[in-house]
């Protein structure tokens, strides 16, 4: 008996040690600053390392310098993948499934969430944002200089006027949280200046993070003509849309060289991707092959252009073809910074740092693309499962300005919201990657695995909030943001 509890006294205190051990190499270990690149409405082929149509030789610099990452995954439209990444959590568990949050939105990211730059904080970080929020600002304690953001620059909206920053009619341009009057010019180009300047001024003391979340290349579609000049051969609104993404490139390639300037591209992770599948696709944007676009579940829609590069610690030119999603990022980041992960709310996301840079498997053994009342969808290994796959999510997408995104023709020949059937449709990606047959009927055993797992996590949503149309009586603020009446 003695020996046994020595034996069991031994291995506790070995597992002490370990830990300690972890939690000290984990300290004494460089953190890495942390540039965050995030596009908006991209499509999956509009970038030079997907597709020919548009030139991006920055992002294809970038991608080229670390690793693309082929399978990674989304939210179908803007604000539920922003909540993703500051979080950790599938926005189903924030009430954020459904849609976006809306300029008259009564509520936000919930206060109750620990935030990645919180986090980030905690562990001696600086953090800055420099562009869109769109994760609510109903009240003080909802902007991002309450949510854990040292310094803040941009819009809380989606939509805005990229000459005026208007939305609506109310002024949207803000320095930390306060309305920011004489910064004109074209939104793409501010964002990356003030990026340029926080990299410039940033604390040499601390590790940065920087958190870019571009509104490019989210309708309206503006740009200066220079940019679109050498898409003439491009039909509108496509040729515009072009403009706008090399714009968006001619930004990123500012960022990296200011990087560079300061020294810090040996200890910089840079990551880029877009926050949903792009638009109108075909018309606008591109998916290439991939199957549908913005607000649905395919793969269009939620499958985006990604990439990841730290010069020494990630190998330039490798392809990483393991599924993972923006929930990931989180813990990621917080276990590269040395910060804890322990907080009361759980984790969907997982450490997916031996994936990127040492081509280990996929961390998960499902992700959970969405769940909502009436559509949802999982992926588990090779097998996706999406139920009334067919319905477009005319909520998030209505705000591209083009009328959402090109709805797939349905058998009774409608579109959208009243096109939603019954539909369960299930997809081996590994044999059929752009999801054009349904093996639902031919592999009863393989549907009641992932439906059996989909309702698992379904059962853990919470309702969902929804800023449905905007009120008769709703009044738009002179400026966003501002307390309200």
């Amino acid at each position: 008996m003695r020996n046994t509890v020595r034996v069991a006294a031994g291995v506790v205190a070995a597992l002490v040690f370990a830990l300690s051990a972890m939690h000290a190499r984990a300290a004494d270990a460089p953190r890495p600053n942390i540039v965050f690149i995030l596009a908006d409405d991209l499509g999956w082929a509009d970038v030079g390392f997907h597709g020919p149509d548009i030139k991006t030789p920055n992002i294809d610099k970038l991608a080229a310098s670390g690793v693309r990452l082929e399978q990674f995954y989304v939210q179908s439209v803007c604000s539920p993948t922003r909540a993703a990444l500051l979080t950790g959590r599938y926005p189903m568990r924030l009430g954020l499934q459904e849609g976006v949050i809306r300029p008259w939105a009564d509520y936000g990211m919930p206060l109750s969430e620990r935030t990645l730059p919180q986090g980030l904080k905690e562990a001696g970080y600086e953090t800055s944002i420099c562009g869109k929020w769109h994760l609510g600002f109903i009240a003080p304690e909802y902007l991002p200089t309450r949510r854990g953001f040292d310094h803040q620059y941009g819009h809380y909206n989606g939509a805005i006027d990229y000459f005026t920053h208007m939305r609506d009619g109310g002024y949207d341009w803000h320095r930390d949280d306060k309305a920011l009057r004489g910064d004109e010019g074209y939104s793409t180009a501010l964002i990356a200046a003030e990026s340029v300047r926080l990299i410039q001024k940033r604390d040499a003391a601390k590790p940065l993070f920087l958190y870019v979340a571009f509104n490019a290349v989210h309708a309206p579609h503006q740009v200066p003509a220079k940019y679109k000049e050498p898409y003439a051969n491009l039909p509108e609104p496509r040729r515009t849309y072009a403009g706008m993404v090399a714009a968006m490139d001619e930004a990123i390639g500012t960022i990296q060289a200011a990087i560079d300037a300061a020294g810090m591209r040996g200890n910089t992770l840079i990551f880029f991707s877009s926050d949903n599948g792009g638009p109108a696709p075909g018309r606008v944007t591109s998916n290439g092959p991939l199957r549908a676009g913005k607000g649905t579940l395919y793969e269009g829609g939620t499958r985006v252009a990604a990439c990841a590069a730290w010069e020494g610690k990630i190998k330039a030119g490798g392809i990483v073809n393991e599924p993972l999603h923006m929930v990931d990022w989180y813990p990621t980041l917080l276990n590269l910074a040395g910060a804890t992960l322990e907080q009361k709310q759980p984790l969907d996301g997982r450490d997916a740092w031996p994936t990127i840079a040492e081509g280990k498997p996929s961390p998960h053994a499902e992700i959970l693309l969405n769940s909502r009342p009436d559509t949802g969808a999982i992926r588990m290994g090779d097998w996706k499962l999406v139920l009334n796959g067919s319905r477009v999510d005319v909520e998030g997408a209505a705000e591209d300005g083009v009328g959402g995104p090109a709805a797939e023709k349905k058998p009774n020949g409608r579109q959208g919201r009243r096109a939603i059937g019954k539909n369960i449709e299930l997809f081996d990606l590994s044999k059929d990657p752009y999801e054009k047959t349904n093996l639902a009927e031919a592999n009863p055993e393989k549907l009641k695995a992932l439906r059996a797992r989909y309702d698992e996590l379904a059962k853990e949503a919470v309702p969902p909030k929804q800023s449905g149309k905007q009120p008769a009586a709703y009044k738009v603020p002179k400026v966003w943001g501002e307390v309200r009446e």
